[in-house]
């Protein structure tokens, strides 16, 4: 089963791709349950189709498992993010993070002065950041017929009276000339540092600030643009003339005795008119005439817009051919849900997704930016109940979520170690763990999967699991000594059980109340762990 196909449209004009309805899921249990593996699996599933999870399921397939996580992980098609108690909406969306100053500080609208001090400035948090990821993902197989959306794309302007002379030579040539970088090479590697090329300009001019052409614009096409990026020529501040597309390093040429020196980038055209198209259909604000070069907005670019002139009617519907990202946020339950998510929660159902029937756009407190969340983002998250009840769950985010239990699975477990049946073992205590507390708080068999030695048992259930019977129970050790003998402690005497061991405890001077008031007992772990009770057969 493929996750992205391609289905007619009832029209003879168009093909579009069918995009899938996006996944929210969270996979909820006892600790130990398995949800961290459950995820992985579930993650893979979601980004290389169900044919390929099926076949990595298995503990013998675990370790293929990993890998294939491990690399969707390093390209950037997963991302893992643990909820806590201080987790905030300004770590999750966006928030104000504080600024002193420099190359991020710059306005190139304005020929204000630079930036001094401190100041506050807007910066995505995680969820945003990978939500911009999977809505610039290039799509899959669809390289002949779109744009890459993960490379930025420059603004130049041509300016005078001869800009059409300027603009032929571009296009013969198969390159651009930065005419501001005056009669020095920049090719030195200091000058991919923008503060470098300020410095070396200000020796000449102390007055130029570092949002004038001939610094900023010059860092920016020696060092910002890369190859692969895209750059636009404009004319006037609302006409596109051409786009190409970035194919070489800086290129520097001395003057020569009629020519000045030349900074140059070359350029692969994909587009030019002269006639040009307005810039409407591309860019959704003005082109600024205090700056000749410049990166533009990405919340302002219209890539739909560039593709058609590019590729005019073969343009495809890239929002369906993206490839699947998976967000998973673990522990989701100990965070504030309706204070991190926000305006969140009604972005991500997935009929309100970007380029679904009910789409919606909402504009973000900070920024004051259209925001969706593309429809190839799914988010599966993760709970652990003994920590906190499902039932206290935002019932706003559970009306948007998918649950999932995952259960104590005794079968898994192996039924003869060294006599030792684990089957029998987990599921004893769990029975007697709901019946005496709830189900919510019953003990997995990943605790138990690695063990192979009566040795490793006898380990796990003293650093593991008498002391989570303690958490769960506050201490009660009489509790404690129920569910790990299996029946009701007697209070006239000392205990000797399987696995632990309850002397009376009378404090000299105490005789009299001890006669009238229920033993007070001493318990402490044995240093033999007794196991007959759950003997293999």
């Amino acid at each position: 089963v493929r996750f992205w196909e391609r289905v007619r449209v009832k029209s003879p004009r168009a093909t579009r791709l069918k995009t899938p309805s996006a996944t929210n899921l969270i996979l909820y249990g006892p600790p130990g349950t398995g949800k961290t593996y459950e995820t992985a699996w579930e993650a893979v599933r979601l980004c290389l189709g169900d044919e390929t999870a099926r076949s990595l399921q298995g503990p013998e397939q675990r370790s293929t498992l990993m890998g294939k996580y491990r690399q969707l992980l390093a390209d950037g098609r997963i991302a893992f993010v643990t909820f806590h108690q201080s987790m905030s909406y300004e770590e999750f969306v966006e928030g104000l993070r504080p600024d002193t100053g420099g190359l991020e500080g710059l306005d190139l609208a304005s020929d204000s002065p630079e930036p001094a001090g401190f100041r506050l400035k807007v910066e995505d948090g995680i969820f945003k950041r990978f939500s911009d990821a999977a809505e610039k993902d290039p799509g899959e197989g669809s390289a002949m017929n779109t744009l890459n959306r993960r490379h930025m794309v420059v603004r130049l302007g041509l300016t005078g009276g001869n800009w059409r002379e300027a603009f032929d030579r571009a296009v013969e040539q198969g390159r651009v000339e930065w005419p501001y970088g005056g009669d020095i090479n920049w090719s030195a590697p200091e000058y991919e540092d923008w503060h470098a090329i300020k410095t070396r300009r200000q020796q000449d001019d102390p007055e130029v600030l570092g949002n004038h052409a001939s610094i900023y614009g010059t860092w920016l096409w020696r060092a910002g643009v890369e190859i692969g990026d895209y750059v636009i020529l404009t004319v006037g501040r609302s006409r596109v003339v051409a786009l190409g597309r970035v194919n070489g390093d800086y290129e520097f040429k001395p003057a020569g005795d009629e020519t000045q020196a030349q900074h140059l980038r070359p350029i692969e055209w994909l587009w030019s008119d002269p006639e040009g198209v307005d810039r409407a259909a591309i860019y959704s604000a003005d082109f600024t005439s205090f700056h000749p070069a410049y990166q533009l907005n990405d919340d302002a670019l219209q890539w739909e817009g560039l593709e058609k002139l590019v590729f005019g009617k073969d343009a495809m519907c890239i929002q369906a051919s993206r490839r699947p990202y998976v967000l998973i946020i673990d522990e989701i339950n100990r965070a504030n849900i309706s204070k991190v998510f926000g305006e969140l929660i009604t972005l991500l159902e997935p009929d309100k997704r970007i380029g679904q029937s009910n789409e919606i756009r909402l504009t973000l407190p900070y920024s004051k930016k259209f925001f969706g969340v593309p429809s190839n983002l799914h988010i599966v998250g993760t709970m652990n109940t003994a920590d906190r009840s499902i039932a206290l769950l935002d019932t706003a985010l559970r009306r948007r979520f998918r649950f999932r239990e995952l259960v104590p699975s005794p079968s898994v477990l192996r039924d003869n170690i060294e006599g030792i049946d684990l089957r029998k073992l987990l599921g004893r205590l769990n029975e007697r763990i709901e019946y005496l507390f709830d189900r919510d708080h019953q003990i997995g068999h990943a605790y138990f999967i690695d063990c192979n030695f009566r040795a490793d048992v006898e380990r796990v259930m003293r650093e593991a699991v008498i002391p989570l019977l303690a958490e769960y129970f506050y201490e009660d050790w009489s509790k404690i000594a129920m569910v790990l003998e299996g029946s009701p402690i007697p209070e006239e005497c000392d205990f000797d059980g399987h696995f632990l061991h309850g002397r009376r405890q009378v404090p000299q001077g105490f005789e009299t109340d001890a006669e009238e008031g229920p033993a007070r007992m001493r318990w402490s772990v044995k240093e033999s762990l007794d196991f007959s009770e759950f003997a293999a057969s």
